[in-house]
């Protein structure tokens, strides 16, 4: 992924704005936490999820736009591909809704923008540490203010890697691949971490915690805001032909640069 740098005074105001705004749902989604799970049967954790949603949503969108005039909205946050030219708010109200409504710590609110089919500008908040990853494009990744840097680790066999499912009915064939990979990575690597969501994991690469993470998906909303953290952190990030991952790509790899080539080397062929 490459870096499209926005004027510096721009960045500085529309990020503290979509900070604020992204921190804002954050409190309305804390609100909504229950430390038991919430909904027995499908129907009603899935209904749990859409009420979080829409929650969140109501106190994000209208703000989010205002916040950039001429920007669009990307409706769906479980869909991939190429969005069309401009800036458009990439936005999960809910960055692992499934953890949430299960009673478990790991999800957060995030926003970035999409600028054709680059993240410029990304914000995530986790509410319950009151953490805030913030990036824009060439001007660096941070927490809390504070710069982040990329892990760097040279081998692949003491490195700590994580990859997950992007969403619920992914095919037979992903879910065959993500397998197959997982495999081959406990081989070729220290630990491997399965988990959700793909951003909570992706802030990790991006402060050093873990070395790589990879997804056999083209979900935009959970892979945008992770990106631009990584980049800009001094990761790698690329599809898994290793071409430079764009909102289009088909799949993803963000991994600290030493030993980007030989994750790649691993997965390239599964």
């Amino acid at each position: 992924m490459s870096s499209t740098a926005m004027p510096f005074d721009l960045d500085t105001t529309l990020l503290s704005a979509v900070t604020a705004v992204v921190e804002d749902a954050g409190v309305t989604l804390r609100e909504r936490y229950t430390t038991h799970a919430r909904g027995v049967s499908l129907e009603e954790v899935v209904g749990e999820i859409h009420a979080n949603d829409d929650a969140v949503l109501a106190v994000m969108r209208e703000p989010l736009l205002r916040a950039r005039p001429g920007s669009q909205w990307a409706e769906d946050e479980l869909a991939g591909g190429a969005l069309p030219g401009g800036e458009w708010w990439v936005v999960d109200p809910a960055e692992g809704n499934i953890n949430h409504v299960h009673g478990m710590p790991d999800w957060g609110v995030t926003a970035t923008l999409v600028r054709d089919n680059q993240p410029v500008l990304t914000v995530v908040h986790l509410p319950l540490t009151g953490d805030t990853y913030t990036a824009t494009a060439g001007g660096g990744a941070h927490l809390n203010g504070r710069t982040l840097t990329v892990s760097a680790k040279n081998d692949l066999g003491a490195a700590l890697i994580g990859t997950g499912q992007a969403r619920p009915g992914e095919s037979t064939d992903t879910f065959r691949r993500i397998g197959a990979s997982v495999t081959a990575m406990l081989t070729a690597g220290l630990v491997v971490r399965v988990s959700v969501p793909a951003t909570l994991q992706l802030i990790h690469v991006a402060a050093g915690r873990m070395d790589a993470f990879w997804q056999f998906s083209d979900v935009r909303s959970g892979l945008v805001a992770g990106a631009l953290l990584v980049t800009e952190a001094g990761g790698t990030v690329t599809d898994l032909d290793g071409k430079p991952w764009n909102a289009a790509s088909r799949d993803f790899l963000a991994a600290a640069p030493h030993i980007h080539t030989a994750a790649l080397d691993v997965l390239a062929s599964i």
